[in-house]
C-alpha cells in the first residue's frame, strides 16, 4: 500500500515511517526540506498553505494518509506568536490534506489525523473516553479545530480516525528525556501537586495504533492513544525512578513551573486527563504496555 505522511521526520514521524517501510509499504514523506530519501522512502516538498498543490498528485492512489504535521506544543514559551504558530500550521496542513483528498480521482481509504488527549481540557479525576466534550482552554480549542479540519475529508470513500495522543514514551525524544535530569541529580519528583493524572502510551503502542487503525475499516472517528492504565504525575515519578534506580520524592513546585513556563505549565504540567482508550480496546485492539512500570522498564533495560 502507499502511504502518505506528513510530519514524517519528528519524533513519531520517523519511527512510524520506518515501520510501515519494514512492512514493505511505499512511504512518501510530504516535507518541506530537501529530496531524497532511503530505501522504500520518499520524500515529497510541499507548502502546506491550507491549499493543493503539485505534492497533491501522491494523494491521488495512495491507501492511507497520516498527519502528524504542526508546530511543535512545548517547542517554545506560549506568547500570543508563538500560540498563533501552533494553531495555524496545524490548520493550514490539514486544510491542504483534506482539500486534495476531497479532489482526488481515486481517493485514499483512510486519514489518520493527530489530535491529543488535550482536547478534553483539563478533567480532574473523571474518566475520560472519547465521548467526552471538549474542554475550553487554548490546547482544547486547538483540538477541536485541527479535528474539524481533518473531518472535511470524510466521505464515502475515506474514513477520518483522530489520534487523541496523550504522553508518548521513549528515550530518544517526546517528554522523556526532558524529565531525566533532575532524577539523573536525586532531585526527581512529582511537578506540582502530583495529583494530575498523566495519560501515557508506550511509542511502540502509539505506531502499533496507527497501523490496526488504517489496517482496519471499521475504525472512525476519535481514538484515545493512551495506554489502559493512566496514573498520577506522582505515581509516573515513582515508576520513572524505580525503571531508573534513581529517588523520587523531590517535587518541583507548581509556582516555579508557572514562573518559567507561563501558560504551557498548567497545560502540559499541572493538569491531565484520566483518559482511557475505549474506543481502541471495544474495537479489539491490543496493548503490549498496560503497565507504565513494565513501559517504562522496557525503555531503560
Amino acid at each position: 500500500m502507499k502511504i502518505v505522511i506528513a510530519g514524517g521526520t519528528g519524533f513519531l514521524g520517523r519511527p512510524l515511517t520506518d515501520a510501515l517501510a519494514r512492512d514493505g509499504h511505499d512511504v512518501v514523506i510530504l516535507t518541506r526540506g530537501q529530496n531524497g530519501g532511503r530505501t522504500g522512502v520518499r520524500r515529497v516538498p510541499w507548502n502546506p498553505n491550507g491549499e493543493r498543490g503539485p505534492w497533491a498528485a501522491e494523494i491521488d492512489g495512495a491507501g492511507a494518509v497520516v498527519n502528524l504535521a504542526g508546530e511543535p506544543i512545548a517547542g517554545k514559551r506560549w506568547t500570543a506568536t508563538q500560540k498563533a504558530c501552533i494553531l495555524d500550521s496545524r490548520i493550514q496542513a490539514t486544510r491542504s490534506l483534506a482539500a486534495a483528498i476531497r479532489g482526488a480521482t481515486a481517493a485514499p481509504q483512510v486519514l489518520v489525523n493527530g489530535s491529543a488527549v488535550g482536547y478534553y481540557g483539563p478533567r480532574g479525576d473523571d474518566v475520560v473516553t472519547e465521548s467526552a466534550p471538549a474542554g475550553s482552554d487554548f490546547l482544547a480549542q486547538v483540538c477541536v479545530q485541527w479535528e474539524h479540519e481533518a473531518l472535511r475529508a470524510a466521505s464515502d470513500r475515506t474514513r477520518v480516525v483522530c489520534l487523541r495522543t496523550g504522553i508518548v514514551l521513549e528515550k530518544d525524544g517526546g517528554a522523556l528525556p526532558q524529565m531525566l535530569p533532575p532524577f539523573w541529580f536525586g532531585a526527581g519528583g512529582p511537578v506540582g501537586s502530583g495529583r494530575q493524572y498523566w495519560p501515557w502510551i508506550h511509542r511502540d503502542d502509539w505506531i502499533g495504533l496507527v497501523q490496526w487503525a488504517i489496517a482496519s475499516p471499521a475504525v472512525r472517528g476519535a481514538i484515545n492513544a493512551t495506554a489502559p492504565h493512566p496514573v498520577t504525575n506522582a505515581e509516573f515519578a515513582r515508576a520513572l525512578g524505580r525503571a531508573i534506580h534513581r529517588p523520587a520524592f523531590m517535587p518541583a513546585p507548581g509556582f516555579a513551573l508557572k514562573l518559567v513556563l507561563g501558560e504551557m505549565a498548567d497545560a502540559l504540567l499541572l493538569s491531565g486527563q484520566n483518559a482511557v482508550p475505549d474506543a481502541a480496546k471495544r474495537a479489539g485492539f491490543s496493548f503490549r504496555y498496560s503497565d507504565v512500570n513494565d513501559a517504562l522498564r522496557a525503555i531503560f533495560s
